[in-house]
């Protein structure tokens, strides 16, 4: 037998805990008189912290010991805001308020107690926020100056992006009550100040005669009030005008993400006729000047977030198919993008995995999503079929080193955006109604059939997995249809009653709608839980579960393990004591990936 030797260097492999340390993050960016500033998640100590653009460089604000996270609704957000002198935020271990001045100086408490805060907005020297003490939600404001609370509005089940008028006379927020999500019905309100300084009784301005989600109130310079309404089928701009509301020229596509977190920003008014926003189209974001002189500023990313701007730049995280997040400036003029953060690529361009966008048939729909294909050469590979959670959210075409992970492995991924995603306007989101663990678990089979009649993957060796809702999606392909292999959960719903019974406020009503009435339905509810037809699961299952987790408690993994183990599938369980609902933690998130690796790589052996 001939050997060759190849003595040149060998690429160091792209591991987990490599594809783990890519996924810096961030959030909530904001400009101000002092400059830029944003939140930035570092998975080596899963803290976040803010950060402040000034002389040509990125300076830390947040010392040790701090971390900037509100956990308002579980999913937080709009966790600081900016001040004349410097910064409030939200400290992650108390949920309290911090003052902070730009002089690196030890940040003080503004507020104590047990409530938690988020959506934070400053003016006129009092911090507006939305207050949750446990299962009651008011908007409140704070004085800078001495921490005093003055109630603004209670009443309502839930409250989202409280905003002032640029003369502060007028206050705009979001609002809706139980049974609905902010994806399906909410409401506009209104009120305005008095001489005495405090606001009149509220008024609904739109959401009251239809049926219809708003999100992210605006008003512009002259106090035009602005907002995002999916009443035309998507999240697009509209205006109030003489007491009555208009859309904004726009593409007919949506506007903004699923409001699942506070303090969004995907469109800015600039005036009546103009406006900033980023959208999507075919499941790709776009990024322009809107209106009159319409300007194109997507470049080469395919995700924006977290809009801003002033007189000479557009500022925005922004993500691409071969480059991780960045905050980015981009110059209104020259469009010149320079990088303020992030933006690298874990790997070489050409070992880099690019989405292509899948549009294929299920059932009597049809689904969306995101084909990466095998970066090994070979010409069927094995499939990895992503679900997102949600299950109202959505996955983009943007860098993701867990894909990467895959892809470098010798795996094609499918990252879907199943019926029900956001992204593909409100006919699309809404086709989850009480079809949950069906359209889902269709869509996902349905994509196997398709890649492989286009002789892209070798459809026996389909694999799926899913975090939380995603969970759920996987749990039920695998006890109600027989395309995949093996599936991984990560602290997935397993019994859907029992989530009703556990989950928290915010979701707590989203069973319904997503299935139905546990008691009236009940039938439904029994032939949709994984748990009760665990039976029916004949391939391997590997699990992971946080055993802090609020939302899916861990007993429903260890009941969904206990099961299987009876019926003698192999079953592989890890429980990690400091996580919660989606692991933040560096070491335990690569654990999580190369575990998932090493037990599919045992099944193909198997089968081989």
């Amino acid at each position: 037998m001939n050997e060759t030797h190849d003595s040149s260097p060998k690429a160091e492999p792209f591991s987990a805990a490599k594809a783990v340390a890519a996924g810096i993050d961030f959030a909530e960016l904001q400009v101000g008189r002092h400059g830029l500033f944003w939140n930035e998640y570092r998975p080596e100590d899963a803290a976040c912290r803010l950060w402040h653009w000034r002389d040509g460089q990125a300076h830390c604000l947040t010392p040790a010991g701090f971390s900037v996270r509100s956990r308002v609704y579980e999913y937080g957000g709009g966790a600081f805001c900016l001040t004349d002198d410097g910064v409030v935020f939200v400290n992650e271990a108390d949920q309290q308020l911090y003052r902070q001045s730009l002089k690196d100086e030890t940040p003080e408490t503004l507020t104590s107690g047990e409530c938690r805060y988020g959506d934070l907005q400053f003016a006129h020297g009092q911090v507006l926020a939305v207050e949750e003490h446990r299962d009651r939600h008011r908007l409140v404001t704070i004085d800078l100056a001495d921490g005093a609370r003055h109630l603004l509005v209670e009443g309502a089940d839930f409250y989202a992006a409280p905003t002032l008028s640029p003369d502060a006379q007028r206050l705009a927020w979001i609002e809706w009550s139980r049974p609905d999500q902010p994806w399906t019905a909410t409401r506009l309100m209104v009120a305005d100040r008095q001489g005495d300084g405090r606001f009149t009784q509220a008024r609904c301005v739109a959401g009251d005669a239809v049926q219809e989600s708003l999100q992210q109130p605006r008003f512009d310079g002259s106090g035009r009030l602005y907002c995002l309404t999916d009443r035309g089928g998507y999240w697009q701009p509209w205006v109030e005008s003489s007491y009555a509301w208009r859309p904004l020229p726009s593409a007919a596509a949506d506007h903004g993400p699923a409001p699942w977190q506070l303090g969004g920003c995907t469109w800015l008014p600039l005036n009546e006729n103009a406006y900033l926003a980023s959208w999507t189209e075919g499941g790709f974001g776009r990024l322009g000047l809107c209106g009159e002189n319409p300007e194109d500023f997507t470049g080469d990313y395919s995700r924006f977030r977290h809009l801003a701007l002033d007189d000479q730049f557009i500022y925005c995280i922004a993500a691409s198919p071969v480059s991780s997040s960045a905050v980015i400036a981009i110059d209104r003029k020259t469009r010149q993008v320079k990088v303020l953060a992030g933006g690298m690529a874990p790997l070489p361009a050409e070992q880099i995995s690019v989405p292509q966008t899948l549009r294929y048939p299920s059932s009597s729909g049809e689904a969306h999503g995101f084909f990466y294909p095998a970066m090994t050469g070979d010409t069927k590979p094995p499939l990895v079929v992503f679900i997102h959670g949600g299950p109202t959210s959505a996955c983009y075409p943007m860098l993701d080193p867990r894909i990467q992970y895959w892809a470098q492995r010798g795996f094609a991924v499918a990252d879907l955006n199943y019926r029900g995603s956001s992204g593909y306007g409100r006919a699309y989101r809404q086709a989850l109604h009480l079809s949950w663990g069906d359209v889902d678990v269709e869509d996902a089979c349905a994509v196997v059939t398709h890649l492989t009649q286009r002789g892209l993957i070798d459809g026996d060796k389909a694999f799926i997995r899913g975090g939380s809702a995603g969970g759920y999606t996987t749990l039920c392909a695998l006890a109600f249809k027989k395309v995949f292999r093996a599936g991984a959960s990560l602290y997935g719903v397993s019994d859907p009653v029992a989530l009703g019974r556990a989950t928290h406020k915010f979701e707590g009503d989203y069973l319904d709608w997503l299935i139905g009435d546990p008691v009236t339905d009940a039938e439904r509810y029994d032939a949709r839980t994984p748990l009760l037809h665990a039976s029916n699961i004949s391939v391997p299952v590997i699990f992971f579960q946080g055993e802090l987790d609020a939302v899916v408690v861990p007993q429903q993994t260890r009941d969904m393990v206990e099961a299987l183990q009876k019926n003698g599938i192999l079953v592989e369980a890890h429980y990690y004591a400091d996580e919660r609902h989606g692991f933040r933690k560096a070491g335990n998130q690569a654990h999580a990936l190369e575990q998932e690796w090493l037990f599919y790589r045992r099944v193909m052996d198997q089968m081989d």
